[in-house]
Parts: structure tokens; sequence; C-alpha cells
């Protein structure tokens, strides 16, 4: 299990939205290298980035601010947000990033997933993102009609590396991951399943490291790590341990 701490980037900063809305923001630092450093220094292995611009305006926005990330740090990081056609895949694998998360384009253009996929095997990851279990698109803006189990289907034998699941509800509310959801995905598809949403507590780690958990492959922190209620050294620490020797 892996968790992931987010750097969501809003005008070259790093935010915390409360559920996807660009108006209830609230800015956690004004250099998000200088965030990735610390998450670094405190024993993440991996890191997940968000343009929250880029995804409302359908190409990325916050480049500066990402680039200047991938030369601070070393661990992998994965990129969503205004990521819609295959030559802006490219150019993000191209610039050091280790995965690419398609959304909105997952929905409109399945292709562009499948696509993708298949010429950049296992750096591609697919964010669904759910409003009551249909697919919210745009940023969020809008929600489609369609359930988060259909769409991930679509992509079954596609080369996938992994499915992130937000549940919109819950997320930058600190209520806890919706796992019921979450894991009912994940017994559905092969493709591995991340959680995020909402996480709030150790309380959520230890719930990730249960037997029923164990088809999940991560989980994304935002607000509890950025707020203190979740210790990392703990988190990681519970993590370590849970490997298998």
């Amino acid at each position: 299990m892996i968790l992931f701490p987010a750097i969501d980037l809003k005008n070259g900063q790093c935010v915390r939205l409360e559920q996807g809305d660009m108006a209830r923001a609230t800015v956690f630092n004004l250099d998000p290298a200088a965030q990735a450093q610390s998450f670094v220094a405190q024993g993440f292995e991996y890191l997940h980035v968000v343009d929250l611009d880029g995804a409302f305006a359908g190409k990325p926005v916050n480049a500066q601010a990402i680039e200047a990330m991938l030369k601070t740090i070393k661990i992998p990081v994965q990129l969503g947000g205004g990521i819609r056609d295959l030559s802006t895949v490219e150019a993000w694998l191209d610039k050091g990033i280790t995965r690419v998360i398609i959304g909105t384009a997952a929905v409109r253009d399945p292709e562009l997933v499948k696509a993708a996929a298949k010429k950049f095997p296992g750096r591609v990851a697919v964010g669904l993102d759910a409003r009551d279990g249909k697919v919210a698109v745009e940023g969020w803006a809008e929600t489609s009609q369609v359930t988060v189990l259909e769409i991930a289907q679509r992509f079954e034998d596609a080369g996938v590396a992994a499915i992130i699941f937000t549940d919109i509800a819950r997320d930058g509310l600190l209520k806890g991951l919706n796992l019921d959801a979450t894991i009912a995905l994940a017994e559905a598809i092969s493709i591995p399943v991340i959680a995020s949403g909402g996480l709030a507590s150790i309380e959520d780690v230890k719930a990730m490291l249960t037997p029923r958990a164990s088809r999940l492959a991560g989980a994304i922190a935002g607000r509890a790590l950025y707020d203190g209620r979740l210790d990392p050294a703990a988190a990681l620490t519970l993590i370590r341990n849970a490997r298998p020797a």
C-alpha cells in the first residue's frame, strides 16, 4: 500500500479545496517545490500532484510549479489535471513525471487512454471522481450519466496502471475515506485501485491495512497532512510494518 501525499496547484500555489469547489480553497504553501521537498523529508515515497487550473482549462496551467518540483525532488510523481491528448501525456512523461492521470478525457475519449496506455505501459492512470456514484468531469464542474464501474470496465484490458477513485462528497472535508465503495470497485475490476477523498486520520490508514482492503493499491492524503491530523511518521511506520518481509 502506498500513501500518496497530495499537492493541488491553483495559481502556482499549493491549496486544498472542499468538495472540488475552486471558491472554497485554502492556501497551504506558496512554494509547491518546498512542499514537495518537505514530503520527501517526511519519508514519503511517491507524490500525487493535481493541476486544478488545468483540470478546468483542459490544458496544463501550472507547468512552471510542476517543473520546479521535478527539479527539486527525486521520488516518483503522478500528475493529473488538464491532460486531454497524447502530446500532453508525452510531454509530461518526457519532463520526468512517472505516471499521468487522465480524468475527463477517460470519460469523453476512452480511446485516448487506450492509446496512451499502449504507448506508455504502466505510466497511465485513470482518475474517476464520483458524485453519488456518477462520474464528474471538467474539474468536477459537470456530472456525467455513467457510473464509475462502467468507465473502469472500459479499460480492463488496456494496460492502465491504476484507477484513482475519489468520492467528491468527502474530498477535503476530513470525513474519512469511502472504503465500502472503493473496495467494491477494486473487487469488480482487475486494475489496481487507489482510494482518494476524505482521508482524515490514522484510523483511515489502519482501515486500509485490514484484510478486506487488501486489494487496494494505496490512498491519497491531503488536508489531514496539511493541518496535522495525520502524523506522517506514524502512518508510514504502520504501512512499512504491514509490508510482507
